[in-house]
């Protein structure tokens, strides 16, 4: 049998065609025009309850009968710790304020709360996070009670994102 020539050139073809293999990478689309790294959106993060340049601490309390309790020997014994001389009525205020909020965040539901304390210029912030999303903002009960224990301020919020809702206070130490 006779091998078939390329009538023009005089030379004999593949058979099969060669193929060009498969590109290594995936090929990128094109770069849309004027995109640049400085002309990107900047995307803010979340917003979240954050306490800087003063002192501060904070617990992790389950949900449990005791925990309102506990939650104001916490607050009490750090506060007493930085040096704070609380008379009794003082003292007694902020533990009802600390239990109020305590009990408030407790009916959230869930398995923990989070407790956090800061001082600054003789007053005290208590803030309470319940880490249940997807509740309603709270009544004014909540507040008339606590604004009736003779705080600075207090407040609640809802934030539907993830630390759920946050209730705060915050009381006048004297000094």
């Amino acid at each position: 049998m006779a091998v078939p020539l390329d009538a023009e050139d005089g030379h004999r073809p593949d058979y099969p065609p060669k193929t060009p293999p498969p590109p290594k990478r995936p090929v990128e689309p094109p770069r849309p025009e004027g995109a640049t790294a400085a002309s990107a959106v900047v995307v803010r993060p979340r917003l979240v309850a954050r306490i800087a340049n003063r002192r501060a601490a904070n617990w992790t309390l389950e949900n449990a009968p005791w925990t309102p309790a506990k939650a104001a020997r916490h607050v009490v014994g750090k506060l007493a710790e930085w040096g704070y001389r609380l008379d009794a009525g003082k003292e007694a205020g902020i533990t009802e304020v600390t239990v109020l909020l305590t009990r408030a965040a407790l009916t959230d539901g869930g398995r923990r709360i989070s407790l956090h304390l800061a001082d600054q210029d003789h007053q005290a912030l208590i803030l309470l996070l319940s880490h249940q999303s997807g509740h309603t903002p709270e009544d004014g009960d909540l507040l008339r009670e606590v604004t009736g224990r003779g705080v600075v301020s207090c407040g609640t919020d809802t934030d539907q994102e993830g630390s759920g809702r946050r209730r705060w206070a915050l009381i006048d130490l004297g000094g």
